[in-house]
């Protein structure tokens, strides 16, 4: 499991869709979190590299109020 803004999210679901399960982020910030990281929002949890993973985190700590 990834860990991102303190929450465990799932692994085996849509990257737009995990980010929803921290608490702050809905549908539309899920979107634009993965449009400034350049990942497509149909890629799996699993699928990300931990690269791509520290950027998500990055830009949600810094734009972010979760």
């Amino acid at each position: 499991m990834a860990r991102i803004a303190g929450v465990n999210i799932p692994t085996n679901k849509r990257a737009l869709i995990a980010l929803q399960y921290i608490h702050g982020i809905g549908q539309k910030n899920a979107a634009d979190i993965l449009e400034k990281v350049k990942i497509p929002s149909d890629r799996r949890v699993n699928q990300l590299s931990d690269a791509e993973v520290l950027q998500i985190r990055e830009v949600i700590d810094r734009d972010y109020m979760v």
